[in-house]
C-alpha cells in the first residue's frame, strides 16, 4: 500500500518585505490560489492543505481558503515547525511535502520527483540506502541553503520528509532556524556525495538519510519566488505571457526568460533570504 502523502503550503500575511503577498493578485488570481492549483496537480499527493496562523492578521487567508473549499489549518505564528507538525498529525500524513505560498511557479513534476525519491522508487529513488528498506530517504529536497549550492531556480523549492523524522525534529529541534524554517534539523551538517549528476546523498550528523536533487546545467541564480515588489512584477509578467493560465511547466518559464532576458532584470537585484534569516519576533517553543 502506498504512503499517505500530504503537501502543506505555509502561508501568512505578515511578510517582512512584502506584507500580504500571499493574497496579492497575479494575472487575475491571488498568489495562494496559483500555488495551490499548481501543487494539487502533483500525482503523488493524496491531500493538499494550507497551514496559516492563529493571528488575526491571517484571518483573510483562512477566509480565502473557506471560500474556495481549500482545507486550512491554523497554528503558531512564529513556530512554523509546530504549525507543520500539528497539520501533518491531524491529516494523518505519512509523508509530508513542504511548499511555501510565495512560489507561484512551483511545479508538480518536481513535487512528484521528490516524493518518489523519498519513497525509494522512480528514476532517483533506486540510489537510496537506508535502514528502512521500504523507503528511500528520510528527507529529500531539490535545494539546500548555503553553504550548500542550489542548482534549481529559487521558487521551485520542494522539501519532503517522513512523518517520523518530522516528529523527531519537532521534539528535539530548539534553535530558531529549526522552528521557523521547519526542516533544517534534518539536514544540518550533512556531507553530500553525488551518486549521479542529478542526485547527491548523505547521512546527517543526526543520522538522517538525505537526498538532494540537482539540475544540470546549474540554474541556481534564477529567481522565481515572490518576496518583494520586484519579484511580484516579474511573476505577473510571466503569467501574462502565459495568458493568465497556471498550467505551464517550469521548463516553459526557463524557455521564456531565455527568450526574453529583460524579464530576469526586473528582480535581478533582490537579495535572497537564507535559513539563518529568522523573524526577530519569533519565540522558542
Amino acid at each position: 500500500m502506498s504512503s499517505r502523502v500530504v503537501a502543506i503550503i505555509q502561508a501568512r500575511m505578515a511578510s517582512s518585505r512584502l506584507p500580504g503577498k500571499v493574497l496579492l493578485d497575479i494575472a487575475g488570481q491571488p498568489m495562494l490560489a496559483r500555488v495551490h492549483a499548481r501543487t494539487t496537480r502533483a500525482h503523488t499527493l493524496q491531500q493538499v492543505l494550507v497551514a496559516t496562523t492563529t493571528d488575526i492578521s491571517d484571518d483573510p487567508v483562512f477566509s480565502f481558503c473557506q471560500a474556495h473549499q481549500v482545507r486550512c489549518t491554523r497554528g503558531s505564528q512564529f513556530d512554523v515547525l509546530d504549525r507543520y507538525y500539528q497539520a501533518a498529525r491531524d491529516s494523518r500524513a505519512e509523508l509530508i511535502v513542504r511548499v511555501t505560498a510565495d512560489c507561484p511557479a512551483i511545479d508538480p513534476a518536481l513535487i512528484d520527483d521528490a516524493v518518489q525519491t523519498l519513497e525509494g522508487v522512480g528514476e532517483h529513488g533506486v540510489h537510496a540506502r537506508t535502514r528502512d528498506s521500504r523507503r528511500g530517504f528520510d528527507f529529500v529536497a531539490n535545494r539546500l541553503p548555503p553553504p550548500f549550492h542550489r542548482t534549481f531556480p529559487i521558487g521551485l523549492d520542494v522539501e519532503a520528509c517522513t512523518f517520523e523524522v518530522l516528529e523527531r525534529a519537532w521534539k528535539e529541534g530548539h534553535e530558531p532556524q529549526h522552528r521557523e524554517h521547519v526542516m533544517p534539523f534534518l539536514y544540518e551538517g550533512v556531507e553530500l556525495t553525488a551518486t549521479s549528476l542529478e542526485l547527491s546523498v548523505g547521512t546527517s550528523p543526526r543520522g538522517f538519510q538525505v537526498g538532494v536533487l540537482n539540475h544540470i546545467p546549474d540554474l541556481g541564480a534564477c529567481r522565481w519566488t515572490v518576496d518583494t515588489h520586484e519579484d511580484l512584477e516579474f511573476m505577473q509578467q510571466v503569467y501574462i505571457r502565459f495568458h493568465g493560465h497556471d498550467d505551464f511547466s517550469w521548463e516553459q518559464v526557463l524557455e521564456l526568460v531565455q527568450r526574453e532576458p529583460a524579464l530576469s532584470e526586473i528582480n535581478a537585484g533582490v537579495r535572497h533570504k537564507t535559513v539563518r534569516d529568522v523573524d526577530q519576533r519569533a519565540t522558542r517553543r
